[in-house]
């Protein structure tokens, strides 16, 4: 028996990230971000503060993007002043990243609008459910599940 589309978990589950996508935009478009660019520096401002300054492999691989666009990505947070690339002392190939002064004063306002958007698009839901749902959804062979 087919499913209608309002029974479809991919249906609601598009319309629904279309929602959340929309809300994110709105919420960066006055810091001048796009989606990508806030994920990409609000990683980097993070993994800074970690006390780890990432190439750009590392980067892509701890935001989830592909490696081609997060270097297209950065380049452009380079050159809004947000990320500097500095030449790896251990391998002059590779450029490790870090915050300018910048992006370390735009990434925690960022976040704190992309957190005000998922807090109102999650309200309806218990945070722990949606935590535990999108986990499992975007980890799904990870050991803390029990159908992995």
């Amino acid at each position: 028996m087919a499913l209608t589309p309002g029974e479809s978990p991919g249906f609601l589950l598009w319309h629904a990230t279309l929602r959340w996508q929309r809300g994110i935009t709105a919420a960066l478009a006055p810091l001048g971000l796009t989606h990508v660019q806030f994920v990409l520096l609000a990683c980097t401002w993070w993994l800074n503060g970690q006390g780890e300054h990432p190439n750009q492999q590392t980067l892509a691989k701890q935001a989830g993007t592909d490696v081609k666009m997060t270097s297209q990505v950065v380049r452009t947070l380079e050159q809004k002043g947000l990320v500097a690339r500095e030449v790896d002392p251990a391998d002059t190939r590779a450029k490790r990243l870090r915050v300018t002064e910048a992006g370390a004063a735009l990434a925690p306002r960022a976040i704190a609008a992309v957190e005000q958007v998922d807090a109102e698009f999650f309200r309806p839901v218990p945070r722990e459910d949606a935590v535990t749902l999108l986990s499992r959804l975007a980890h799904p062979d990870h050991p803390d599940h029990p159908e992995a």
